[in-house]
């Protein structure tokens, strides 16, 4: 949600006027995140969000925005793209591919107690089920096969014990990743960055899903993954915060219960989420793009949340 590409006044009007959401009265660049170009946008009917995709392609792209249409439709809070007059919900601001959402109620919760976990692993379950007939297919773009890509970029830049870790716990998601009961997940869209910046509350109250553009088929598992492993931790150490953890399980499991394969797999998925933000925040870091408001994130964060799911597997039947 960095500026990489600025937007005019001017620009920003003619798109919200184009999609009948009135003049423009406010623009504002969203600082913070690293992927896309972000505004804040407010016409005389609301306030939007107006993303620039700097990645993503044309091609990419409908199966996210249109993924969220799928949600929104099934009652998922989730941002709905807004459509021209032709139907079309994907735009061009500057040469590059944009689209408009409503912006959701609420703010992030950024220091989650037990009931905001609950309400998150309720609502991603309902999200999980409510997307399991939806008709686009895309893989996790950040997935296993970018991550054997992207590991030997990386590896140059760490010192010999962060090199060992990646590379051991590389080869055992490898491994996972050909079993068995790997093979026996169940899968469907993900959102894939469920972090607590990216989920809006009004008290205890959940108010939306939002930045789905990592989403992408995958298993459901390692989305509650992703989740677990920013909502129910300690920031500082990467430790596991066991009720946090077991009300957004616990909460998660009476929409959609756990399979026996989904069980026995918890801890290797928890590793894989770890190892996935790990990899992608010291490519971002080392090898940095330039941009307005660009704050990379800190690699050593996800570095000590493995360290710690590797060396304290979580013990699912104590929880769910």
């Amino acid at each position: 949600m960095a500026v990489f590409t600025e937007v005019t006044q001017a620009q920003a009007d003619d798109l919200m006027q184009s999609l009948n959401l009135g003049p423009l009265r406010a623009l504002r660049g969203i600082e913070g995140g690293i992927e896309n170009t972000n505004y804040f946008v407010t016409t005389d009917q609301g306030e939007y969000v107006l993303t620039l995709f700097e990645r993503l392609t044309r091609e990419q792209l409908p199966f996210y925005l249109h993924l969220m249409k799928h949600l929104a439709g099934r009652g998922i809070p989730v941002p709905d793209p807004a459509a021209d007059r032709d139907g079309d919900i994907l735009h061009s601001v500057s040469g590059k591919p944009a689209a408009v959402v409503n912006k959701l109620l609420g703010k992030s919760q950024l220091q989650p107690q037990a009931v905001h976990c609950a309400a998150v692993g309720s609502m991603l379950a309902r999200m999980h089920l409510a997307g399991a007939d939806y008709a686009r297919t895309q893989a996790n773009l950040r997935g296993l096969p970018w991550w054997n890509d992207t590991a030997p970029v990386v590896l140059p830049h760490l010192d010999p014990a962060q090199a060992s870790l990646l590379q051991s716990e590389l080869a055992y998601q490898n491994h996972i990743a050909q079993s068995p009961a790997y093979s026996a997940l169940p899968r469907g869209p993900v959102h894939a960055d469920l972090f607590r910046d990216n989920v809006m509350f009004e008290g205890e109250q959940l108010t939306g899903f939002f930045d789905f553009y990592f989403a992408g088929v995958d298993t459901w598992l390692f989305d509650l993954a992703v989740c677990l492993n920013d909502w129910c931790i300690d920031l500082p150490t990467g430790e596991h915060v066991a009720e946090r953890a077991q009300a957004m399980l616990r909460a998660y499991n009476q929409v959609r219960p756990l399979g026996s394969a989904e069980r026995e797999l918890l801890p290797a998925l928890l590793r894989a989420g770890a190892l996935r933000f790990w990899i992608s925040r010291l490519w971002d870091y080392h090898l940095p793009r330039e941009a307005a408001m660009l704050t990379p994130h800190d690699p050593t964060h996800f570095e000590r949340v493995l360290r710690q799911r590797v060396n304290h597997p979580v013990i699912v039947s104590a929880i769910v």
